[in-house]
């Protein structure tokens, strides 16, 4: 008996170490990865939009599409409330995913920006790209460019405030993941399926008509064709989509901390976010379980060539359209 009592406890205490010692190498990691948001100074629209410093030459039927995109982003000023989600009290809260291409002594473009809107409430979760071609006032930077520029301009701040202008809703959290870190995660995860609506040759990969199954290069390739799709960089958004949805169902999946630890495990270098790891302990527990469906939208504009340079014009109707489904989305069920 006492020999029994010995080994169990032995067993116990080496148990218990390895958990202490796991939690706190998830801790370690979370740590390393989260990167706090500073405020933007006040916003000051210039009177003509600009790129690159060249005076844009808009068509006559390019000047309504400006207009109104200029006249939004005046009315929008700076009126965005910075309002935080108690997560707690599992409220509703949204996340903007972006994908960043960085380059050597050049701070890069978000390649992909996807907003979600999370309500346990609602058990779901509300997916949407935003074109990265998109015309629309920088935040903090006095001028009007394409929304990816924002990026290159001021990092995640000026990004995030950007979003929050254009669509005229809090962006509660941030999530920036390097391209190439975020194939390390769907490997970490066992890969991920879509449903390919069209088969296509793209980074050396043959990507097969259907439901196909990718390794995280796959999926980065699957995720950055554009050129071969008839719906251009809208059918990429889709894709990207596909992929963010896969990775998403993967994750809700894990239960413990030893999962998040395999997760966050060598991937801590390319991943920025300013969700604590107590705020992952949160989703873990208290979400996870709540969330069983993915939403998808998809953001309509149309093309325009305003002085030399192509853009995805977003009307204001359409803006509003866009922000009645995620106020809606963030309300209880009815």
């Amino acid at each position: 008996m006492k020999i029994t009592t010995l080994v169990l406890g032995a067993l116990l205490l080496g148990t218990g170490i390895y958990a202490y010692s796991m939690y706190h190498s998830v801790k370690k990691t979370a740590d390393e990865m989260f990167e706090e948001r500073t405020p933007l100074p006040p916003t000051v629209l210039q009177t003509e939009p600009v790129s690159k410093g060249n005076k844009p030459k808009a068509t006559q039927s390019d000047m309504a599409a400006v207009i109104d995109t200029e006249a939004i982003s005046i009315r929008a000023g700076e009126s965005v409330p910075a309002i935080q989600a108690n997560l707690d009290q599992k409220e509703p809260f949204t996340v903007l995913v972006m994908g960043v291409d960085e380059r050597e002594h050049d701070r890069g473009r978000s390649d992909a920006m996807i907003l979600l809107s999370v309500n346990p409430a609602r058990e779901s979760i509300l997916m949407f790209n935003i074109p990265r071609d998109t015309r629309t006032a920088i935040a903090g930077h006095g001028t009007v460019d394409k929304i990816n520029h924002a990026y290159a301009f001021g990092g995640v701040d000026m990004s995030v405030r950007t979003v929050e202008l254009f669509l005229q809703v809090p962006v509660h959290f941030y999530v920036k993941v390097n391209m190439e870190g975020f194939a390390r995660i769907i490997d970490t995860l066992g890969g991920v399926r879509v449903q390919n609506t069209m088969a296509f040759d793209y980074g050396g990969y043959h990507f097969t008509q259907g439901s196909i199954e990718l390794t995280g290069d796959q999926a980065l390739a699957y995720s950055r064709m554009r050129f071969e799709d008839p719906r251009g960089d809208l059918g990429r958004n889709t894709r990207q989509r596909q992929i963010v949805d896969g990775v998403l169902q993967k994750s809700l999946q894990m239960s413990t901390v030893f999962s998040l630890n395999e997760l966050l495990e060598g991937i801590g270098s390319s991943v920025r976010t300013d969700i604590t790891f107590e705020e992952m302990k949160i989703l873990m527990t208290k979400y996870r379980k709540n969330l069983h469906g993915t939403k998808q939208i998809e953001i309509q504009g149309s093309g325009a060539t305003i002085g030399g340079i192509w853009y995805y014009i977003v009307e204001a109707k359409e803006r509003q359209r866009i922000r009645s489904i995620l106020v809606e989305h963030m309300q209880p069920p009815q």
